[in-house]
């Protein structure tokens, strides 16, 4: 009966938006990604790009001169907090230039775009302003959806089982050592209750270093709370049934299930009715490399994280039934970023490694009708190329400023200096980079690098930054409503 509820719900709010877009047209735009994958960056790039006119080739409206102007307009939820877009420009453009803070909850910006439309229809009826209502949000909070299928002793079994795989095991210990000293059926306690929840934060944690760079971590909320940091429905831990079955009410077991639940109730389901379900389109931007730098358990954890968050898109081609009941993704993008870590030569093979990672979920979504597409991307390019010469031997290089406390081998980096960088190749087949099968560490060297230099316009205000196939990224997002 609740379900039915909620549907109907969903059903009427989905029917008042399709006809406001009939008045007023608005695509809702998704930008989501693991944990530091720069879906800060993304957006700020885009928005300042559009803004100010930056050049990009393969966006055909402003490549024809058709934008006329791109502008903010006033938050259109009151409810959602507003991507600080002019924070984050401050902290690129400052004395010295630095990344701005990762994304850590959900916000949103729309951006108004006027455009000569092409379309006889569009003319006629006066179509000539787009609003796109970005929606910023950690991809951890997607893996938490499939959490919404499985009980509370389905997802500890699950989470146990987990911890025993390679690249977890080690960082799993202390929590998993707990676990086994603890009767599951004893009084609830709720000392204990915070001990092996802190425990399990902390796995989660570590798990996610970059020592680790390890991406299958729900609940999402553990380790990016908000408001919630300290509340009982984040204050909970798998626990180890032991063989049994049935557990009395009082216990520990059965607090532990009530708070799961709970979980799933006030965090995961309006979270997916809020804002999930009302996206047009959907961006996922990937951190391959950081995944490729730990090795294999990291890559094949990525590919398995991939292929839940993708399972989790409700995608497909739309017809005005769907449209006006159950909207669907019907463009959805995958973008490998810090494409400017690496060489242009190398920059085909990184996608080809992206397409491997997501096949079957493209696959499945390509089924239903989705447009689906897999880009090398960076939405600001941090880098510039070059050439050294060793022993004779000519290496294409990159050349930037490394973070501090970036490091080669022994060789670390004081942040202040610019150097020339040899990357290593990425391999021709990219089941040698996802199986590591032939892959050496020394293979590759991909370290982090400091935002570029900032250029003032002479009228204020800063040039838009260069990019990476930012603009094949919006085309392929948004292109087709400014037709």
């Amino acid at each position: 009966m609740v379900n039915l509820i909620q549907d109907t719900t969903d059903i009427f709010r989905n029917v008042g938006h399709y006809a406001g877009d009939l008045v007023s047209p608005t695509l809702r735009l998704g930008v989501t990604g693991l944990a530091r994958s720069g879906k800060t960056v993304f957006i700020t790039a885009l928005v300042h790009n559009l803004i100010a006119g930056g050049r990009l080739p393969f966006f055909d409206a402003a490549a024809e001169g058709r934008v006329s102007r791109v502008f903010l307009e006033p938050q259109p939820d009151d409810t959602v907090p507003r991507f600080d877009f002019e924070a984050h420009m401050a902290d690129l453009t400052g004395e010295p230039p630095t990344w701005p803070e990762s994304t850590r909850r959900i916000s949103q910006l729309r951006l108004a775009i006027e455009y000569q439309p092409q379309g006889f229809w569009k003319r006629q009826l006066g179509y000539d302003r787009l609003h796109v209502d970005i929606v910023d949000y950690p991809g951890e909070w997607l893996l938490d959806l499939p959490l919404l299928s499985l009980d509370f002793a389905e997802w500890s079994a699950q989470a146990l089982r987990q911890s025993t795989e390679a690249g977890r095991e080690k960082i799993a210990a202390g929590w998993r050592k707990a676990l086994a000293e603890i009767d599951p059926a004893a009084p609830a306690d709720e000392a204990l209750a915070v001990q092996l929840s802190e425990l399990f934060k902390t796995y989660l944690a570590d798990a996610r270093a970059d020592q680790y760079a390890l991406s299958t971590l729900p609940p999402g909320r553990f380790l990016m709370p908000g408001d919630l940091e300290g509340s009982p429905a984040l204050t909970f831990s798998p626990l180890d049934a032991k063989g049994e079955t049935k557990f009395p009410k009082g216990s520990l077991w059965a607090m532990m299930a009530r708070r799961f639940e709970a979980y799933k109730t006030h965090v995961v389901r309006p979270f997916f009715r809020d804002h999930f379900s009302r996206l047009d389109r959907q961006i996922v931007l990937v951190d391959v490399l950081a995944a490729l730098n730990r090795g294999p358990e990291a890559v094949a954890d990525l590919e398995r994280a991939m292929t839940d968050i993708l399972e989790c898109f409700r995608t497909g081609s739309n017809s005005f039934l769907s449209n006006l009941f159950f909207p669907r993704i019907d463009r959805l993008v995958f973008a490998a970023t810090k494409a400017d870590h690496l060489h242009h030569s190398s920059h085909d093979r990184l996608q080809a490694i992206l397409k491997a990672l997501t096949e079957q979920a493209m696959a499945r979504a390509e089924y239903g009708g989705a447009d689906v597409k897999a880009l090398a991307m960076a939405a600001i390019r941090a880098t510039r190329e070059g050439a050294a010469k060793r022993g004779g031997e000519t290496f294409p290089c990159i050349i930037g400023n490394p973070l501090q406390g970036e490091a080669i081998g022994r060789r670390k980096f004081g942040g202040d200096d610019e150097f020339a960088i040899f990357p290593g190749d990425l391999p021709e087949d990219p089941a040698v980079a996802l199986r590591g099968g032939g892959m050496q560490a020394e293979d590759v060297r991909f370290v982090r690098f400091r935002p570029p230099d900032p250029v003032p316009l002479p009228g204020g205000g800063f040039a838009p930054f260069p990019n990476i196939r930012l603009d094949r990224a919006i085309q392929s997002l948004i292109g087709d409503h400014l037709e």
